[in-house]
């Protein structure tokens, strides 16, 4: 069986339910389950609900459920017909009618709590899974409409709850009954707690739900569609003629994902990287193209793409009491693990650390707390660029073009080692699109 999950462009408006259903109809050979997020923006639409309920602005509240209201019925009604249109507009007329009450609830005590947060949020996926599931059926497609609360088990951290992989993994093979020919769909992002209270799993959390649900079923592949042709050489922002890399390895993904990538996050993949499920990552308006697979292993070598990360700040101490004494990065590692900040970047000398982090505002308490081991730098506005692809520290002529090619630019930091897939550079944050560039043209623009 396949796994197919969908992001919210790729289920914006009727046209898009319909190409989506078009893509998961060439896969019914397969026993596919798609996943979905929620359309386009209601997410956000359904956050900024609950901001307004919290200030007691019904109002503005009402305003936004109504335009959510006006889009999914439209949506219905562009691509539904007959008993099947009536039996969907009740179907999302109940759910809409339920978050107006849970709305109404909030703004009254201007109080939303994480448990109501993610019972809110949770309408998003529910309504967007209603209209495809309709729109399957209506062009004749077997279509099973799931709910994942009853299979998707969490604990009780609302808002970024964490899967309960033993119980889930029973449920979702209870629940999920792939079948050649037939449809299943079911809503990505949300789950519920052994009561059976909604929970949301955070960031990435569509993503996350179909690699469980592959991992559970033993997908022979899970598919992230979304509205790129795949992971690119570097960000086309940046490089309009940036091209999809054709393969890359759960570790080299990763990389990318950490230092800027945004379109495949390692945490919410590992469910399929645990069991060397490969995930493709393809465009919904584009589905023809190949897309990039992302797997345990690939033939090629090299660098794959560039990645930047903006927003970082080094951090330097310097000591002299470092020279042959034990312990001393461990005490500096345990001021960033008291603030619950993620060190990027280390480099070390006999007498001075450097990290990097992303900018913060604790970043005054940690400097004070620092400063008990030693003389303390901060550079804010810094930035990471990070290239990455297999045996990079093999090549040592790779090496060489990288810094010739940056004559210009500053590097104030660099690591390459720790890890056989990454090549890292600090430099000032306003010169990481300039690197990218010179990279970019230097490795993968035709001579």
């Amino acid at each position: 069986m396949i796994v197919l999950k969908f992001g919210g462009s790729s289920v914006r408006d009727a046209e898009w339910i319909d190409r989506v259903v078009s893509i998961a109809g060439t896969y019914l050979d397969r026993s596919p389950v798609l996943v979905s997020s929620a359309m386009g923006k209601t997410t956000d639409a359904l956050v900024r609900i609950t901001e307004a309920a919290e200030k007691g602005d019904h109002a503005a509240a009402r305003e936004e459920i109504a335009k959510i209201r006006v889009h999914h019925l439209a949506t219905a009604s562009a691509s539904l017909t007959g008993a099947n249109h009536a039996e969907t507009v009740a179907r999302l007329t109940a759910y809409l009618d339920d978050l107006s009450l849970l709305v109404q609830g909030v703004s009254l005590i201007r109080e939303c709590s994480p448990r109501t947060r993610d019972a809110v949020l949770s309408y998003g996926e529910l309504l967007s899974t209603t209209l495809i599931a309709a729109r399957a059926r209506e062009r004749g497609i077997p279509t099973t409409l799931l709910d994942s609360r009853e299979f998707i088990k969490t604990d009780e951290t609302f808002t970024n709850a964490t899967v309960l992989f033993a119980e889930t993994n029973d449920a979702v093979r209870r629940a999920v009954t792939p079948k050649r020919g037939e449809l299943f769909v079911a809503q990505g992002f949300i789950g519920s707690t052994g009561t059976g209270v909604t929970t949301t799993l955070g960031r990435g959390g569509s993503d996350y739900s179909a690699t469980i649900i592959g991992a559970a079923l033993g997908a022979s592949e899970v598919q992230i569609w979304t509205d790129v042709d795949g992971i690119m050489t570097t960000d086309p922002r940046i490089i309009p003629g940036a091209v999809t890399v054709a393969s890359l390895t759960y570790d080299e993904a990763g990389e990318l994902a950490y230092f800027g990538a945004k379109v495949v996050h390692p945490f919410t993949i590992h469910p399929a990287v645990e069991l060397g499920i490969p995930v493709v990552v393809k465009n919904t308006g584009n589905p023809e193209a190949p897309g990039t697979r992302v797997s345990d292993s690939t033939e090629t070598s090299g660098l794959k793409a560039i990645a930047r990360k903006n927003g970082v700040v080094v951090v330097t101490i310097h000591s002299s009491r470092m020279v042959n004494a034990y312990g001393f990065l461990s005490r500096i590692f345990r001021v960033f693990e008291q603030y619950r900040v993620s060190v990027d970047l280390v480099a070390t000398s006999e007498v001075s650390v450097s990290v990097t982090i992303e900018d913060t505002p604790r970043i005054a308490v940690i400097t004070r707390d620092l400063e008990r081991l030693g003389r303390v730098e901060v550079e804010r506005d810094r930035g990471i660029i990070c290239l990455v692809g297999r045996e990079l520290w093999k090549d040592s002529a790779f090496v060489a073009r990288v810094f010739a090619v940056l004559t210009e630019v500053p590097i104030r930091m660099i690591t390459l080692g720790s890890s056989d897939t990454n090549l890292s550079l600090v430099v000032p944050g306003g010169d990481t699109a300039t690197a990218i560039r010179l990279l970019h043209a230097e490795f993968f623009d035709p001579a």
